[in-house]
């Protein structure tokens, strides 16, 4: 189920200004003020949505924020711009509504962007396809187009639309568009040739100048410094955050995509050029014999490249600044200008080209984004346009006049609409309309318009009257014919009410307008109302053989002279406004009112006197009030009951009947008096925002309980869920169980009954196998038996046999020494006394030799096998023994050869520690078999140690963390212990700070326990610079390999002394001022097996070691 928001919900202050309570111009500054810090910039009243310039840019206007104010209700949602142009789509597709969107706001309010929210959104819910894209794109382009020619920077907006904009978009049936017609209002001509200070010309100048191409500027004429243009100022040239050059490609573009020609942009390029150049040609006087002053151009080489530009003969248009030619009927009279009037004509000329050429831009616009078919179509109406302006320092002139006129059409058309849509909703929904009381403006409008005695009427008269006409005598007629006008005021009307207001200067008139009074200044009203171009430079201009001058000038075309003076400004105007107004009340209008935190163009910045002067003149209080004078809020009733439906129980949770009932009994039940509401055909209309307040506050307490009775109910139901499937569970393991009983019990049967079978089987089988053993031993004992008698024959026989032989061998045996005796008798003569000790002599040698060739399997090579033969005769002991060490000798120098340096010195350092600690220190057993490594913390290839690497000049022998012991508590700090030829170092094991760096000369003597421990004691010798801070008691678990390598150093060392090692239980250490004693107990410390130091009193670390 789709979940819906509303307005109301998580609302910050009030988000539609029917609703405040109570209502007053502070609170209504107040609210504003309030969600334009939290960044809401947008507010309703009613329809109508008020949007603030944040001056920033907020994330209020992705494809995400599109597609969730798709196809929702007005309401539904927060406020924002998407919404009134969704209702506004949705009302022109669904119910053949044409519509109209009116933003309204003065310089710097955001309205310009505000109308491209609106098309952005409206481009991108209408459907897709290629020429629907294309007619999209079309329109969307238009806009960078339009602002290059008729935006421009000014104090209050560095992109301020000089022109007012009206934009129909035409739609087919489903919806989709078609085309647009494009309609400009006033465009703000005399900024082309004087611009207030601070503010710049038009943005094409500058842009054109900026991003041209060096090769486009050479054919144009023109350079890039700004400073060569009279026309261009020069203290806001450049403006920050706005790049010209990119701007200038993004227009070109643009142009592209809405269908200019490559010929036609550059004819407009040309023109532009051609004003730029226009300002720069000065006059000087020059005197007539006739006693006459004549104009002539002082330097005539821009006057040169200008007719180059548009194709005009040099002299026709030099003629036409110097001499004027008055027509009557039949008669023509050439009269010379002079300076003034030069200057007058050059800049009429340079006005009228830039103004008529913006024009065509527009009608050129418009011939590529019409609707090419002439079905019947939809429209959507944008009007842009500029809104009421007051200048405080009274320099309101002719052109702030009728656009203040503008604005009283607007604010009496809005009124009349607003009034209109009221009643008509009331008349549709059956209730009574009450009648509202509030300001009509039309007395103001008729004071300006009216056909006989309005000012512009007048104005006008003024303007054709013969004789000398002057900003003073349309004073006076003014002062004249409104003098009892109440709401006209003038020092001069003879009104003694302003005879004595010296706020009101002699040569200005006040018109109090529906916004506040406005002072104008008449200075220029006839010039800029009679907005005259000579006839003269008419027609060079259509002389020109430029295509666009001919077009632009089509009064010049001497076929068609036409004596007849041309409309007036204001006229114009005027004609222009009632075909608006006509136009606007065709269609259902949509409301934007744009407001300007502050004057400085700053984000989070709130000016309340700003803001409530806008306020007032754009009327939204004056809105207010007619909105709240009948019902405050309406809802249809779908919508109001799936809200409020849990405030009655009757209703709540599922409401079976009609909407409408449901919500009359909802309000009965919650007894909301009758007069607060009513009811009609599809709305329930609510007068106070107290009632709808009220009907909020206890909805957000139903909440409130709600949401503990669905907490409650789910905890329930988790529970239950718990136990079922605890249940569920039980079953399954016992039913898992029993099977697994069964097969167990099974199991044991079958095993039994295997077992039974086995035996049988087996008694069985032995028995079967005694019975075959019994037969087979009885047939083997007769075998035996014979066997046996037919052996003890033979050995009978044999033994006989044996005796007979034996006999015969003793026979000759004595035979043989019986001759051996006849023969030594025979030859004793010849032995000689010293036979013994020969025959002895070769006894032994031949045992020797004997003895020497059973060693010739030698034992193993291994210098620690003790293995070796033994003795085979006593007087060979001593030689046994010195052969025995001879070969241990030789087999260890063998071993010894295939040593290498490194391994060789491992061995010295190995026997060193075996000479310090054997059978002295308990710890030395456990680090027999372990190889004194040196570098445990990889110095030379962990990043982190390069600073600390760089800090060591010489080797590092011994790199390894250690634990820093503390006095104060005898807890242990990690460091890194570096040990090198000529000193040790200690330092920090995150950061490689070093902490201390100890010369070795330093160094007196190491303490150390005879326990199972790594506790040292480092010594310093008393007077050294080292040992300011006292000697270090470390802990480490390769204790013995540190103090090996201390050892050594300092042996072979032969600048220093030897390094003392002292092995006891008990020792002193030196604390900076203070001795410590390190005692050393068995016991069993209180975190497990280790080692356990802790501090006694001031002279007393107490440090507990394991029992072995």
């Amino acid at each position: 189920m789709e979940v819906k928001t509303s307005l109301l919900d998580n609302m910050i202050g009030v988000g539609d200004m029917v609703l405040i309570e109570p209502l007053s111009e502070d609170t209504f500054i107040e609210n504003l003020k309030k969600r334009f810090d939290h960044n809401e910039i947008y507010t309703y009243i009613g329809s109508v949505v008020i949007s603030m310039n944040p001056y920033k840019s907020l994330p209020i206007y992705t494809a995400e924020k599109v597609e969730e104010y798709r196809n929702r209700n007005f309401y539904e949602l927060s406020p924002h711009v998407y919404a009134l142009a969704d209702e506004a789509y949705r009302s022109l597709r669904e119910q053949d509504k044409d519509q109209c969107i009116l933003i309204t706001g003065e310089s710097g309010a955001g309205k310009t962007e505000a109308s491209k929210f609106v098309m952005s959104y409206v481009a991108a819910v209408c459907g897709k396809g290629q020429e629907v894209n294309k007619v999209k794109e079309q329109l969307l382009q238009s806009n960078p187009v339009l602002e290059a020619f008729g935006n421009a920077k000014t104090v209050r907006n560095d992109n301020s639309s000089r022109f007012g904009k009206y934009m129909d978009i035409e739609f087919d049936f489903k919806g989709d568009p078609l085309g647009g017609v494009i309609s400009n209002y006033l465009l703000e001509k005399s900024r082309v040739v004087k611009q207030p200070r601070g503010e710049r010309n038009f943005h094409i100048f500058y842009q054109l100048l900026s991003g041209a191409s060096d090769d486009t500027l050479k054919k144009l004429k023109l350079d890039r410094d700004f400073s060569k243009y009279n026309y261009l100022s020069l203290d806001s040239a450049t403006v920050n955050g706005l790049d010209d050059a990119a701007s200038f490609r993004t227009v070109r573009n643009a142009m592209q995509i809405v269908g200019f020609m490559e010929d036609e942009v550059q004819s407009i390029l040309e023109l532009v050029a051609a004003v730029l150049k226009l300002g720069n040609i000065e006059f000087k006087p020059e005197s007539r014999c006739n006693g006459y002053d004549e104009s002539r151009v002082k330097d005539k080489n821009d006057l040169k490249e200008m007719c180059e530009l548009l194709g005009i003969e040099q002299s026709v248009l030099e003629r036409a600044f110097s001499f004027r030619t008055v027509e009557a009927k039949m008669e023509k009279m050439s009269t010379t200008l002079n300076v003034a009037q030069a200057y007058y004509a050059r800049d009429a000329l340079a006005k009228n080209l830039y103004s008529r050429l913006f024009s065509w831009l527009v009608n050129r616009i418009n011939e590529s984004i019409k609707a090419q078919t002439k079905s019947r179509k939809k429209v959507m109406g944008v009007l842009d346009i500029y809104g009421f302006e007051i200048f405080e320092d009274g320099d309101n002139s002719f052109e702030q006049f009728i656009i203040n006129y503008c604005n009283e059409k607007l604010q009496q058309i809005f009124i009349e609409l607003t009034l209109r849509e009221e009643q008509e909703e009331y008349v549709r929904e059956g209730i009574e309309w009450t009648n509202i009381e509030y300001f009509n403006n039309a007395i103001i409008c008729d004071l300006i318009e009216n056909n006989k005695n309005g000012i512009l009427a007048m104005l006008d008269e003024e303007c054709l009257r013969p004789g000398t006409v002057t900003d003073e005598t349309f004073l006076d007629k003014l002062n004249t014919v409104c003098a009892e006008h109440q709401h006209f005021e003038s020092r001069q009307s003879k009104n003694s009410k302003f005879l004595t207001d010296h706020s009101l200067p002699h040569n200005c008139f006040r018109i109090q307008h529906y916004a506040g009074k406005v002072l104008y200044r008449v200075e220029g009203f006839v010039d800029k109302n009679n907005d005259l171009l000579y006839r003269d430079l008419s027609q060079a201009m259509y002389k020109a053989n430029h295509s666009l001058i001919k077009i632009l000038f089509p009064e010049g075309n001497p076929a068609k002279v036409n004596l007849k003076r041309p409309p007036t400004a204001g006229f114009q105007f005027k004609a222009s406004v009632g075909t608006l107004m006509k136009n606007l009340l065709s269609k259902n209008p949509n409301y934007i009112r744009c407001i300007k935190p502050n004057d400085k163009k700053a984000a989070h910045i709130f000016t309340d006197s700003l803001v409530c002067h806008q306020v007032r003149y754009l009327g939204l209080m004056e809105n207010v009030r007619v909105r709240r004078a009948g019902y405050a809020f309406r809802q249809a009733y779908e919508p109001c009951l799936e809200r409020y439906k849990m405030l009655c129980k009757q209703t709540w949770p599922h409401w079976k009947g009609p909407a409408r009932g449901g919500v009359e009994v909802l309000l009965t039940d919650l007894q909301v008096p009758a007069e607060e509401f009513a009811y009609g055909r599809s709305k329930i209309f609510i007068r106070n925002p107290r009632t709808l307040f009220f009907l909020e506050e206890k909805r957000r307490q139903c909440l409130e309980d709600l949401a503990t009775l669905i907490q409650k109910i789910y905890r329930g139901w988790k529970s239950r869920t718990h136990f079922l499937l605890l249940k569920k569970s039980q079953v399954v393991v016992a039913a898992w169980y029993r099977r697994f009983a069964q097969q167990k019990k099974y199991q044991n049967i079958r095993s039994s009954a295997l077992v039974f079978q086995s035996f049988i089987r087996g008694w069985k089988a032995r028995k079967l196998l005694r019975e075959l053993k019994h037969k087979k031993r009885c047939e083997k004992a007769v075998s035996t038996i014979s066997a046996y008698w037919h052996g003890t024959q033979a050995r009978r026989e044999l033994k006989r046999l044996k005796e007979e032989a034996r006999r015969k061998h003793a026979v000759a045996v004595i035979w043989a020494y019986w001759l051996g005796l006849k023969v030594r008798r025979e030859y004793r003569k010849f032995f000689r006394a010293n036979a013994g000790k020969k025959i002895y002599d070769f006894t032994i040698q031949r045992i020797m030799q004997k003895y020497f060739l059973g060693l010739k399997k030698m034992p193993s090579m291994s210098p620690v096998d003790k293995s070796w033969p033994a003795r085979p005769y006593g007087f060979l002991d001593g030689t046994h023994q010195e052969l025995r060490r001879i070969f241990h000798l030789w087999r260890c120098k063998k071993y010894r050869s295939q040593f290498t340096e490194e391994k060789k010195a491992t061995y010295e350092e190995k026997l060193a520690a075996s000479e310090l600690f054997k059978d002295k220190k308990a710890l030395y057993p456990s680090s027999v078999g372990q190889p004194f490594k040196g570098d445990y913390v990889e110095m030379t290839k962990n990043p982190k140690y390069q600073k600390l690497n760089s800090f060591v000049e010489d080797k590092v022998l011994v790199a390894d963390v250690v634990s820093k012991i503390n006095r104060a508590n005898g807890k242990g700090a990690p460091r890194i212990f570096l040990l090198t030829k000529k000193s040790l170092v200690l330092a920090d094991q995150k950061t490689g700070q070093v902490k201390a760096s100890v010369p070795l000369p330093d160094l007196s003597s190491v303490s150390v326990s005879t326990q199972n421990d790594g506790f040292f004691a480092l010594k310093l010798k008393e007077g050294s610079t080292s040992a300011a801070k006292g000697d270090f008691l470390l802990s480490s678990d390769r204790l013995i390999e540190i103090i090996t390598k201390l050892h050594c150093i300092g042996a072979t060392s032969a600048d220093r002394n030897k390094i003392n090692i002292d092995i006891s239980d008990e020792f002193l250490v030196q604390f900076k001022q203070d001795k410590v004693c390190v005692k050393f107990i068995q016991g069993t410390p209180k975190n497990g097996n280790g080692v356990a130091c802790k501090r006694k009193n001031n002279r007393l670390l107490e440090v507990s070691v394991p029992s072995p």
